[in-house]
């Protein structure tokens, strides 16, 4: 038998300690993934880079400790959000439409199955959001591709960098694009 020190070793004792086969928290491969079809609704997941859509954001948190969609442990605390199509990972920066606050998430999960919702965050990002507090609200969700300071930052469970509001006239717009859609 091959002896294993250092590195190599730690990693493989402390993997078969945990006895939960996650995927490590990366950036590749990109997944896009195969249609599928929740409670008779299919989801067809597509590339989408120039993604921006108008719509309401909830949150999860329960699920501690369960598997994503993209093989990663959720940790409800870090920054991170299920959308149904984006490939997995995917960065986007969500914006409160009440607040203009806005901030960058990165998409490992599928959902929200929710009529009317288009993304939901993490309790972690519902937090930073501000919206946890009242469970759901509209939201601007548009793809960005961060730097990669920012995405290091996210892989780790941590806020990328702080962004400036979006503007009360801008907001105005925002709000006056948006469409009535279920909560």
């Amino acid at each position: 038998m091959h002896a294993m020190t250092g590195p190599a070793a730690l990693a493989f004792l402390l993997s078969a300690c945990a006895g939960n086969n996650f995927r490590p928290v990366a950036d590749t491969p990109i997944r896009i993934g195969p249609a599928y079809a929740i409670r008779g609704t299919t989801y067809v997941p597509a590339a989408a880079p120039g993604y921006d859509a108008l719509g309401y954001a909830s949150w999860y948190g329960s699920e501690s400790g369960n598997r994503t969609a993209n093989g990663e442990q959720f940790r409800p605390g870090w920054i991170t959000a299920a959308h149904t199509t984006l490939p997995l990972p995917t960065y986007v920066e969500v914006t409160a439409l009440d607040t203009g606050r806005r901030i960058i998430v990165r998409v490992n999960d599928r959902g929200p199955f929710a009529q009317g919702r288009i993304i939901d965050l993490s309790r972690g990002a519902a937090e930073l959001l501000g919206i946890k507090a009242q469970g759901h609200a509209a939201v601007r969700v548009r793809r960005v591709e961060p730097s990669e300071k920012d995405r290091e930052r996210l892989r780790r469970g941590r806020p990328a960098a702080s962004l400036e509001r979006v503007s009360q006239s801008a907001l105005q717009k925002l709000r006056a694009q948006q469409s009535v859609a279920p909560r």
